[in-house]
């Protein structure tokens, strides 16, 4: 039953956006609601969905079947994710180049990407609060680390590959050696 409920989920956060972050709110939802996941690992999935190549997507369907319910899950996630892509790619293969110029789908386009922007600042608002606030106060290290990543990505125009590299390496030493000083993982 749980395989079922996986594919329905993914289906349904498949069907209902639009791909890349705008997934990101369907999916904690899923997630929080049958308490498969905390809001931490909801955080976690979108962290590891992000710095590993493939489509946010799939990559949450992948993680979430899998600490769910197994390979079975992630299998189950997957399909669920993906029916809508390959059946709505389908259909608009057939009829894109007939309805690209007419004047009813570019005023949908002019309502749909501000409902997508709004999703993903949504998102941020609440994937900012998981990340910056921890035991009721600010975590200055993890803003540091925030302003630092959007500054070399905005501003130098580091490739987002380096700048997630990076903010690991920083992670690991900043909570890994200065403020925990007992964790020697690092140095194995």
């Amino acid at each position: 039953m749980i395989y079922f409920r996986l594919f329905w989920s993914f289906l349904k956060i498949g069907f209902t956006s639009f791909g890349g972050l705008s997934m990101i709110p369907l999916i904690s939802s899923e997630m929080l609601s049958h308490n498969w996941m905390t809001a931490g690992e909801v955080s976690d999935i979108v962290a590891i969905a992000e710095m590993t190549p493939g489509p946010l997507g799939l990559n949450c369907a992948t993680f979430a079947g899998m600490r769910t319910a197994g390979f079975l899950g992630a299998l189950a996630a997957n399909l669920g994710v993906l029916m809508p892509s390959f059946t709505l790619c389908l259909i608009a293969a057939v009829f894109f180049a007939r309805f690209k110029e007419a004047r009813l789908i570019q005023n949908v386009m002019i309502g749909v990407r501000p409902a997508c922007l709004a999703m993903v600042i949504g998102v941020c608002l609440t994937l900012s609060c998981t990340n910056y606030i921890e035991s009721g106060g600010i975590s200055v290290p993890a803003v540091v680390i925030g302003v630092l990543d959007a500054v070399l990505l905005l501003i130098f125009r580091i490739s987002i590959p380096k700048v997630i590299m990076l903010s690991a390496v920083l992670g690991l030493v900043v909570y890994g050696v200065v403020l925990n000083p007992q964790c020697h993982f690092f140095f194995l």
